[in-house]
């Protein structure tokens, strides 16, 4: 029955002061409100973020995508570098002199040069440049692997002395670094002690 009371109590005050059940209707309409409009930016942050996230996903496959195109005949470029390096060692090989005095040899390099040729226009196309570093050239390490040093006097520390072997880089991409020897500083001849410091 206190339930009853109640009810009727809370129907009474309400009837008696429509204000108040004004005012309690829109303090609840104004909460109601400030909680969609927190909500509805809330999800306009999400939705921000996710179009966002799916813009940088969509532009980091597209270079994975692209790199994987220029990149996918690395492993086979590799095992055609031996080749070309052998084409190259068979055509040094050959004097000159031996080539014009026999038509056999003579024609063997031709077909030799003509298939380098070749092997250097098919790696042109697919991005692949040999590296041929000069004499006195500054030693880079991103492109250079040293296999010895040189002492000399004449030419400055860290310099290329010789080429054993060319790089490669594939679209910018260091594919085999070139073989290189690579001058120090001569150790400087040191000088007699003199007779006073023997004595002491």
């Amino acid at each position: 029955m206190s339930d009853e009371n109640e009810k009727t109590m809370n129907a009474e005050t309400t009837a008696e002061n429509p204000t108040l059940s004004e005012a309690m209707g829109e303090d609840q309409t104004a909460s109601a409100a400030e909680r969609v409009e927190a909500e509805l930016a809330e999800t306009k942050d999400r939705l921000l973020r996710l179009a966002a996230e799916m813009e940088n996903l969509r532009r980091r496959t597209q270079r994975e995508v692209e790199e994987g195109r220029k990149y996918a005949t690395t492993n086979f470029a590799r095992g055609l570098l031996d080749v070309a390096d052998n084409l190259a060692r068979a055509l040094a090989s050959v004097p000159p002199e031996e080539r014009e005095r026999n038509e056999f040899i003579k024609n063997l390099v031709l077909g030799v040069e003509m298939t380098e040729r070749t092997l250097q226009g098919l790696f042109e196309k697919n991005e692949i440049a040999k590296v041929v570093p000069e004499k006195g050239e500054k030693f880079d390490h991103n492109v250079h692997q040293a296999m010895f040093e040189v002492p000399s006097a004449d030419r400055p520390s860290g310099t290329i002395a010789e080429v054993l072997q060319p790089g490669y880089v594939i679209a910018g991409r260091l594919l085999r670094p070139a073989l290189v020897g690579v001058t120090k500083s001569a150790p400087r001849p040191t000088q007699p002690e003199s007779n006073v410091d023997q004595q002491a």
